[in-house]
Parts: C-alpha cells; structure tokens; sequence
C-alpha cells in the first residue's frame, strides 16, 4: 500500500522568514496539492537563545498571506501534534537513550574549555579538530570511562551531551531527487551532538523524531542541509525507520556577484528579502516586505516557482492550479537561481494588468483618501485608461494624478519643443470655435471634430496634439488625448488650456 504524501515546513523562529525560506514551503506545498497529499507547518525553536518574540506569527502571516495554506500545524492539529518543537521536548530523551542503549550514540563530559584547547592545539599543528572515531575513545565520554565513573557522574548531574557514534570508513550511497547519487565516506563526519547539556534536543535529533513521528514521506529543504543527510540517513537506520525521501533545493543567489541572497542585498539594491515589512523588537529597525512594498501574492509565488525548477516549456505566467498541474521535483535544478528583482517587477505588471477595474477603482480610492482628494470622476474609466503603464498600486497615482489636480507647472523640455510662438493662437481657436460649441464631448466625437478642424485649416497634428496634451496633463504622458477630455469635460478642459496660454504665452 502506498503512503499518502506527507511534507513539512519547518523554519526556525529566530527572526523574520526570508523570501528563500517562502519558496522552499511553496515546493512542498506544490508537490503536496499535486499528490493529494498534506502540508505540515512545524516550528522548530529547540534554540531557545536564538528565539526571537513575534517571529512565529510573522511565519504563520507570511504563509497565509502568499496562498500558502498548511493542512496541520499550530491551530491545526490532525493528530500529529504539538507542532512547537519546544512542546515536544520530553519525547527526545527517551530517544537518545535508545541509541544509547543501541550502541549508536554515547555520553560526552568533555567541558567548553577543554574543546576549545583541543582545538587550538590542533590548529597548532595545522589540523582540523574533529570529535569522531580517531579520538573518542581518548576523550571524555562513556566510551573511554568505566561504567561505574560514567554512572556516577550522571548520578551527580554532571554537565554531559549525548553524541552520535558514526562508524569508521563505511562507504554511504544515497539518494536525493534532486541531485541524484551521493557518495559519502563516514570516516570523514564527525560525531555530531544529539542531545545538550540543557535538557533540549539539536536540530538533527530533533528534526529525525519528528519527521518519523509525524510520518513524514518527503523531506524537501534547502541546499545548506545537505551536508546533514548522511547524518540523517544514519539515524534512521539506527533507529530501524524507513527514511524519507529527500529532495535538497539549490540556493537562491544574489543579483549580481557570488554567494547566496541577503538582508545586505536587498538594502543595497533597493528591493525586500522578506515577504513582510518586520520590525526587529530590540533594534526597532524596520526591513522592507513585498506585501508592504505594493506586490502581489500570487506574482511573488510565480516568480518564485521560477527560481530553481524549469517546468520545461516557455511558459511562464502560472494560475496556482496550473503549477500545482506542472510541478515535478525532477525538473528542479542542481546548480543555484539567481534573483532578479526586475523579473518581479515584470510579473507584478502583469498581475496588475489581469486586476479587475473595479478591484482596482477600490484600491486606488484608498490612495485619493490618504491624499485628501474627493472627486466625482468615475475611477474605474480613469483605472482602466492608465494601469497598462502601471507596476504597482501606487503608479496609478504617478499615471492619472492630472486628472484630479490641474497642472500647476509644464515640463520645461516638452515646453520648449511642443510650444511654439503661434502655439497659444491655435489652441485659443481650438477652444473657441471646436470645444466650447460641442454638445458631445465624448472621446470620439470630440476627435473626429478636433481632427476635421485641423484639416480644414490646414495644419498639422504635430501643431496642435502634442501642446494639446502638455496644456491638459503637464507632460508627455497620459493615454488617449481624447480619452482625457472626456473624462475632464468641456469646462475643465478648456480652463486647461486657458491656463496654459496664460503661463506659457
């Protein structure tokens, strides 16, 4: 019998969630939705000292806000729970005997400063030091001390760890999806803490129980974990548990130059490396989100999807369900995705494009309030008529802001070139004899009576058009002239180009 597919997330709450960390719980939850399978949130703060107020909920907002929905976790207990796993701390002892008990792991006394000489006397030498076979048994652990002094320093509470024991010289091949065969020499790993002095499990024993508990079918996670899978795998087979299958993403990298994305990046580029605005609680610094910053949900996750896996056709622009459809693990790539916050832009253009007028009259309304305009303009036509040259919300304002403000100043350059000394004679005529005596002042009319007067008096469109536009909008910009006069109205828009005639002569 086939296993229902079951992934996790599981980010450490030490800080903000980086827009990296939203891709790797996009992957699982694709590939989740395209095996009918579930996406489980799990926090892992088994680091209390890194802990960070505030961060856990920030993770649990991000997810939501991108559409990426957790079938279990905090709130959502199917069984599995509880998903901190600061809540779960008392099962990991009990397993860390068991490989005690096994054989598989042993007690460490060894002290911080006697670690640390270790290590300093090594580099002396010019060496690495590594807590592994080659040494242990001359170390201060239950493997070099008698039974009776072990027992009696455990007695006494003595400060200990528990530390895995990697065998000597095995030849390990394993498997990950993405990247193939790997060949690891157990010889070479060092015999990795399970259990702290503290009384809290690390990462790797931690993550190990877990997954087994919650039955976890897939491990899908970034590439820096991968130097952990020998680890892993040999703890699952110290335990006798079938393993997962594993699946490591390449790095998200930097825009321009080597090494993997940062905070640095963003803030030196001008873009967020965050999903949402986060404000740090003991500096106050505040870093930029892409919510905050005017993108949206669903052009963030296309872009991301992108980053990494190659769904082996042109297409780019993905509905959440085509890419659920389109997702296979196969056809992420090895080799590191390099971030380009222009390629975000150009996605979020073309989400806005598909927004409904109405959706976006609304969204610009609350920019009109936050600027104290009122105005009886109808904002879906003036939405409509600007949003093509529009990447966020806020450009529909740097678009359509002539429309509610009369300009009080012409650009100097357009001036120069598109008012001539005969300019502020024909647009006088313009407003007198064509527009001031219309009855229709709708886009059509008014052009093709614009248009006829030009003819009839033998001009051409280049002497009245362009100074046309720069008296009604102030610059060279804007959509269809006649589109503006509509929306304007006669009275507005011959006050325009009154205005103009005064300012510019």
């Amino acid at each position: 019998m086939t296993r229902k597919v079951r992934v996790r997330f599981a980010p450490s709450p030490t800080g903000p969630l980086h827009i990296g960390g939203v891709r790797t719980a996009l992957f699982n939850y694709l590939f989740a939705r395209k095996h009918g399978g579930d996406f489980i949130l799990r926090i892992e703060d088994t680091d209390q000292g890194r802990y960070v107020p505030g961060a856990e909920d920030y993770i649990v907002e991000s997810l939501n806000w991108c559409g990426i929905s957790f079938d279990e976790g905090i709130g959502k207990d199917k069984g599995y729970g509880p998903y901190r796993q600061s809540e779960r701390k008392h099962l990991y002892q009990s397993y860390a005997g068991e490989l005690i008990a096994k054989g598989h792991a042993y007690y460490a006394f060894d002290t911080a400063g006697e670690l640390d000489a270790l290590r300093k006397s090594y580099e002396s030498q010019g060496k690495t030091f590594i807590y592994n076979w080659h040494n242990r048994n001359e170390l201060n652990n239950s493997l070099s001390l008698s039974e009776e002094e072990v027992r009696s320093r455990l007695e006494s509470g003595a400060d200990h760890v528990i530390r895995f024991k990697c065998n000597e010289g095995e030849s390990l091949l394993l498997r990950d999806l993405v990247r193939g065969e790997i060949t690891v020499d157990t010889g070479i790993l060092d015999d990795k803490v399970l259990f702290k002095s503290d009384g809290m499990p690390t990462y790797h024993l931690a993550n190990i129980v877990d997954d087994h508990l919650m039955e976890i079918t897939h491990v899908i996670r970034g590439e820096e974990w991968l130097p952990s899978l020998a680890l892993h795998h040999l703890l699952y087979r110290a335990f006798g548990w079938d393993a997962p299958e594993f699946a490591h993403l390449p790095l998200i990298l930097k825009p321009t130059g080597k090494g993997k994305l940062s905070k640095r990046d963003g803030d030196k580029m001008g873009f967020p490396v965050f999903p949402l605005q986060w404000t740090d609680p003991e500096t106050g610094d505040v870093s930029r989100g892409y919510r905050e910053d005017g993108y949206f949900p669903e052009a963030v996750v296309n872009f991301l999807a992108l980053l990494g896996w190659n769904p082996g056709t042109e297409q780019e622009l993905f509905s959440r369900e085509e890419l659920i459809d389109a997702f296979d693990l196969q056809r992420v790539n090895k080799s590191g995705a390099r971030f380009d916050p222009e390629k975000i832009k150009w996605f979020n253009h073309h989400y806005l494009q598909q927004k409904d007028n109405t959706w976006l009259a609304r969204a610009f309304s609350g920019l009109l309030d936050e600027k104290g305009i009122t105005t009886t303009l109808p904002l879906e036509k003036v939405v409509g008529l600007v949003k093509e040259r529009a990447t966020f919300i806020t450009d529909l304002w740097e678009q359509a802001s002539f429309f509610f403000l009369t300009p009080d100043s012409y650009d100097a350059k357009a001036s120069k070139k598109q008012w001539k000394e005969n300019t502020a004679s024909l647009l006088g005529r313009l407003a007198e004899e064509v527009l001031q005596p219309a009855d229709d002042f709708t886009s059509a009319p008014t052009e093709a009576a614009v248009k006829q007067w030009i003819g009839d008096n033998g001009l051409g469109f280049g002497q009245i058009m362009p100074p046309l536009r720069l008296a009604l909008v102030g610059a060279m910009k804007g959509p269809h002239i006649f589109d503006i006069t509509e929306l304007l109205g006669k009275e507005e828009t011959i006050s325009r180009i009154q205005k103009a005639i005064q300012a510019l002569g």
